[in-house]
């Protein structure tokens, strides 16, 4: 088989990240999944790029990079940018005050404060608004779509090249060994996602991963639109661009009086808006290391909860699902277990909204250009 310059395992969007990165700096790109198609996290999702409330510091930095890469390949790449920003919804007092701390980071200073009359002269489908903070730094794909049509683009203009159905059985410098024969390549970069199984499994270990299962909802589409997303309290407490702040300790005290069920199970409202009218609303959160397959109808109903909180009874319910994703402690993984390897986790939900950046920092170092 032909010897490439850099073999990606895994063709979410962490390894199309960094396909996309290698492509860029001139590089000869092979991508191998063992699937036929995009089936895991990174079409189980909103598609919602969020860079305001990730947290501070890095992570904010890699979603601010990474939702400008996204701006940029999203027009060649035929994929279309269905919502512009964020609107976070305040119904608390609590929840408020932690809106104008926000405000005041640097992380703030291109968002917008709005107060109740003017989210319900913008946004009359909402409900029980005290205050209101809108961003536009964020965006949404329809990642169902998103994801094979970057995938093509990267066959179509950068030359990369793409196997499917190929398990990879192990990886060592400079070759990859899978049950079909061995690819050569400078450089493998290994992006199994909650695969901790198959490939480098002590790294995982040592970063104490385990499973996040998640809940999402497709609603039918009502008779308005949204220009952006939309978050409300819950979400103040759990990103942590928020949640980090002093001021949510008093929301999150006053939350755990108020919905201790949606806390225990990390159900927090986003809900975004599809091309064609329809709804994807979500979402919750179950740790374990093998999370059961089944969605559970008391999650489901929580998360419909959050939704009439803020939007009002809400639309059928068109489809359900579930998706997993691996969960530790930071961000992500980067290890490098050889020479010329690099195996790269995101372990924070945040692949769509951080990995672009992350894989040009992977490739900056791998390929030696931080010297």
């Amino acid at each position: 088989m032909p010897r490439h310059d850099l073999i990606v395992v895994g063709a979410g969007v962490v390894g199309l990240a960094h396909a996309l990165a290698a492509a860029r700096r001139g590089k000869r790109v092979l991508v191998l999944d063992r699937d036929a198609q995009a089936n895991g996290a990174s079409i189980r999702n909103f598609g919602f790029v969020t860079v305001t409330g990730q947290e501070r510091g890095r992570v904010w930095d890699l979603a601010s990079r990474s939702a400008a890469i996204w701006r940029e390949i999203a027009g060649p790449a035929g994929i279309a940018i269905e919502q512009q920003g964020l609107l976070l919804v305040a119904q608390r007092p609590e929840a408020e005050a932690v809106i104008d701390a926000f405000l005041a980071t640097e992380m703030g200073e291109t968002c917008t404060r709005l107060d109740a009359a003017q989210i319900a002269s913008d946004w009359p489908m909402v409900r029980g608004a005290r205050a209101g903070l809108l961003s536009r730094r964020d965006l949404r794909i329809d990642s169902p779509r998103a994801i094979p049509a970057l995938a093509h683009w990267l066959g179509a203009a950068h030359q990369v090249e793409f196997a499917y159905g190929v398990a990879v059985q192990a990886v060592e410098t400079g070759r990859v060994h899978t049950a079909g024969g061995l690819y050569e390549a400078d450089a493998v970069v290994v992006c199994p996602g909650d695969d901790w199984a198959s490939l480098f499994p002590q790294s995982f270990a040592a970063a104490g991963v385990t499973r996040c299962k998640l809940q999402m909802l497709r609603l039918a589409a009502p008779d308005w639109r949204m220009e952006s997303p939309v978050m409300s309290d819950l979400s103040l407490v759990r990103y942590l661009g928020y949640a980090a702040l002093p001021e949510a300790a008093a929301l999150r005290v006053r939350l755990e009086a108020e919905t201790p069920a949606s806390l225990a199970q990390g159900v927090h409202l986003i809900a975004v808006q599809c091309a064609d009218g329809s709804l994807v609303v979500g979402d919750s959160h179950d740790y374990a290391a093998t999370p059961d397959p089944f969605a559970e109808a008391a999650t489901e109903e929580l998360i419909l909860d959050s939704y009439r909180d803020v939007l009002g009874a809400p639309p059928k319910v068109l489809a359900r699902w579930t998706g997993t994703y691996a969960s530790a402690a930071g961000h992500s993984i980067v290890d490098t277990p050889a020479p010329g390897v690099r195996l790269v986790v995101v372990t924070s939900g945040t692949g769509a909204s951080t990995a672009f950046a992350l894989a040009e920092d992977v490739m900056s170092d791998l390929l030696g250009e931080n010297a």
